[in-house]
């Protein structure tokens, strides 16, 4: 094998290619024409003395040589980008990159949007990609390049991912300002008589962690709406006479008219995390932006 007939620009095609596995993809991310990308696998091909991939069912299925190129290949080119950006020191006003955070709608406004504010002053060239959470993808977005940080609750963190708690939230329970039952206070009898909405990430569950509690009381409550997330349910509550339990966090800052009142009953908090992969870990743009995160969700609290 000639070692020389190969550049960086071959083996990042390698990579995106056994990433992708699939040629129309790993061209739209490189930037390259279809064409283009063929006759690089080719000279790939030409050089390593293997077909690296082949076609299969679902796309592109690579040969025992690729999958054993894989993992060496990716660290060998983090090396290398390490390497390039070491060299530069970073400077948050003059930066540019884009960093891909998966988060709920939740955490999106809880943590993201101050954040955002806050880099369009600190770091104009910096581009954040909001996406929402999919707990069942797993490593999936981190290794194919969806994702560069996932901010959640621990339990949904996959293995083979580092993390850093954020912060603990608890929960409130809200009503409109002008209900006409809540006068500043919320006693278990009157709780369960209400009309409640809860939150069910999965969709269309009509029960939780908070019924269970109630059901080993003897007590029930009616839950009538069952929404995929907290985002819209303050504005719902706020004109309504629906009740919610909600993360703190939600109804901070967004000057709705509600009551914000302690549950009447035990309902246990959560902690948020932030998770991101190993291939970030010392790159000095995701270095940076990991601490700002913290930050802003310390001086949101």
């Amino acid at each position: 094998m000639d070692i020389e007939r190969l550049d960086l620009n071959l083996l990042a095609t390698l990579d995106m290619l056994l990433t992708e596995r699939n040629v129309t993809r790993a061209a739209r991310r490189l930037n390259l024409s279809q064409p283009a990308l063929s006759a690089r696998l080719a000279r790939l091909r030409a050089v390593l003395g293997d077909q690296l991939l082949l076609p299969g069912p679902r796309g592109m299925v690579p040969t025992a040589r690729a999958t054993a190129l894989q993992k060496p290949l990716r660290a060998a080119l983090d090396g290398v980008r390490e390497v390039v950006v070491t060299a530069n020191p970073f400077v948050p006003s003059t930066a540019e990159g884009t960093v891909a955070i998966v988060a709920s709608d939740y955490v999106q406004y809880a943590v993201l949007m101050p954040l955002v504010l806050r880099l369009r002053e600190e770091a104009p060239g910096i581009r954040i990609a909001w996406r929402n959470a999919d707990v069942q993808a797993g490593l999936r977005p981190f290794e194919q390049g969806l994702a560069d940080l996932h901010l959640t609750i621990p339990q949904d963190i996959p293995d083979g991912l580092r993390m850093r708690p954020l912060f603990d939230e608890d929960y409130v329970s809200i009503g409109r300002a002008d209900h006409p039952v809540l006068r500043g206070s919320l006693d278990l009898e009157t709780f369960c008589s209400l009309e409640h909405i809860i939150v069910s990430p999965e969709g269309g569950g009509f029960s939780g962690p908070t019924d269970v509690a109630l059901a080993a009381l003897g007590q029930a409550r009616r839950v009538v709406l069952s929404a995929s997330g907290f985002l819209m349910v303050p504005e719902m509550v706020a004109r309504s006479d629906m009740v919610a339990l909600v993360p703190r966090r939600i109804v901070q800052g967004r000057g709705l008219p509600l009551q914000i009142l302690p549950p009447p009953i035990r309902v246990p908090g959560f902690t948020i995390a932030m998770a991101w992969h190993d291939r970030t870990t010392t790159h000095p743009l995701h270095r940076w932006m990991r601490d700002r995160i913290a930050a802003v969700a310390q001086t949101t609290t």
